[in-house]
């Protein structure tokens, strides 16, 4: 199942199969073999050095909000000790005394005012970290995660200060400061290991030529670091144990660094975008130019069909016409009754030509076959197919004709791209109903490889998707299956 025709997809089995690990010769594997291998292949994985750089830069942003929360106590006793000693210089000299007591020494005054406005600046510092935070997501996970809408406020510093304080985004994000701590610290952790393991993994190298004094000298133990402790080194066979913990620290920082940068991404992805109010607004608005995008498209494709087919064909049977009603004369005998039926056949002919362009075109629209319901309209597509389709429908509530259309013009890609690119055996489609919601699933056995990047096709079929607020989620991995599902609201 494939997007146009820039590429193969397959697809799952059946969707009962349950999932075996193959040995390359097609033999079900251990589970342990496959995380073994998973474990050897971590390193050397993009994504996985890219975790870790995501770690290693967070760690130090993270542990930034922590130096200045850890700095204000002090902050704030820096200023009361300036106060106090700008009271005892006023008791000593009277004269420079106000009568409201000692004055403030004019650091004191700044630090006792920025005290004062970090609690409302608070929120506007947060909103500029979070930019960072979802910045680095987006260039080093891939993964891009709309802001909230921008701060609105009047002019003047007071409705600015009053829209700061009430900015909900704002606050979301200073949380998100505070509640990151915990990982935080896996990511530091995290950064820690790859250094240090890295650090270890060089001492077979470096140590014959560093380490090459005279027999009778003896130097001090060189020291790795490892998460237990310090490992002495004094002897060259011991820079092997520095270089196997040295790799057993980066294979754990690897899984640590996935671990701690999913957790990061999972809280900007809730606590950084934008609230669930302005993204439901959000999604709406594209739901509805995406289905003003659809609706003239579909526009323009039947004025194209309308002009390229039916309209020649009409415009041909008119011209048919009028010279058979020539040949045919105004009264009288018939001077070519042979050419005159000629053409009125090719009359004929073209007025049912034109008759099938119309019912295509009309079957584009909808299809005829779900007027019975989708379960049968499903059943004609199977028919229909190349590859063999096994076929479940089980919905106990019919859904509005909308979402029938758009479900049954899925399956009919799917199968359409199926048939073209994957190189299947079988192909499963599977429509059940569950709650508010239809879920139509297509697998199939073949060669997998499905990218909606790379065609139109799977790209156009989750855009009408999500002209009615569904969901299209593809698993096609390369050597295949291939699994698409389209969950789609019972009413639109």
């Amino acid at each position: 199942m494939h997007g146009g025709d820039n590429g193969r997809m397959g697809s799952t089995g059946p969707a009962s199969a349950p999932a075996v690990n193959r040995m390359p010769g097609g033999r079900p594997g251990h589970p342990l073999a496959g995380f073994a291998r998973r474990a050897v292949r971590a390193p050397v994985a993009g994504r996985a050095l890219r975790e870790v750089a995501f770690c290693a830069i967070e760690g130090p942003l993270g542990l930034s909000v922590v130096a200045l929360l850890a700095a204000l106590p002090g902050l704030g006793l820096l200023a009361a000790l300036l106060a106090g000693g700008g009271a005892r210089t006023a008791a000593g000299h009277p004269g420079s005394a106000h009568p409201g007591g000692g004055p403030v020494s004019p650091f004191g005054v700044v630090v006792i005012v920025v005290l004062a406005a970090l609690p409302m600046l608070a929120p506007w510092g947060a909103r500029r970290f979070a930019a960072v935070h979802r910045g680095l997501v987006a260039w080093l996970l891939g993964e891009r995660i709309a802001g909230p809408p921008p701060l609105r406020h009047g002019r003047g510093p007071g409705r600015w200060l009053v829209a700061t304080l009430c900015d909900g985004p704002g606050w979301r994000a200073a949380a998100y400061l505070l509640v990151k701590l915990p990982v935080t610290v896996a990511e530091l952790y995290a950064a820690f290991l790859a250094g240090a393991g890295l650090a270890n993994l060089t001492y077979p190298f470096w140590w014959p030529f560093f380490r090459n004094h005279p027999p009778g000298v003896r130097l001090a133990p060189a020291g790795a670091l490892t998460p237990f402790g310090v490992l002495p080194v004094a002897t060259f066979p011991g820079t092997f144990a520095a270089f196997a913990a040295g790799a057993a620290m980066i294979l754990a920082c690897l899984w640590l660094a996935r671990a701690a940068s999913t957790a990061d991404r999972w809280l900007v992805r809730g606590m950084l975008g934008p609230g669930r109010l302005a993204q439901r607004v959000a999604d709406l608005e594209q739901a509805r130019a995406l289905a003003v995008d659809d609706s003239a498209a579909l526009l323009r494709r039947l004025e194209r069909d309308l002009h390229d087919g039916a309209q020649v064909r009409l415009a041909t049977l008119a011209m048919n016409l009028g010279m058979a009603k020539e040949k045919l004369g105004e009264h009288g005998d018939v001077p070519d009754p042979a050419a005159a039926r000629e053409l009125l056949d090719a009359a004929h002919r073209g007025a049912k030509d034109a008759l099938a362009e119309l019912r295509s075109l009309a079957r584009g629209i909808h299809p005829a076959a779900l007027d019975n319901g989708l379960a049968d309209a499903l059943a004609t597509l199977a028919a229909g197919s190349a590859i063999p389709v096994d076929l479940q429908v089980h919905v106990p509530v019919r859904p509005t004709q909308a979402i029938e259309t758009i479900a049954y013009f899925c399956a009919a890609e799917l199968l359409a791209n199926a048939a073209k690119h994957s190189s299947a055996t079988r192909i499963g489609v599977r429509v059940t109903g569950r709650e508010d919601t239809l879920v139509l699933v297509v697998s199939d056995d073949g060669t997998g490889g499905a990218d909606p990047a790379r065609g139109s096709g799977l790209a156009g079929l989750a855009q009408r998707v999500a002209v009615v607020d569904g969901r299209l989620d593809i698993a096609s991995p390369p050597g295949g299956p291939t699994r698409v599902t389209a969950e789609l609201p019972l009413r639109a």
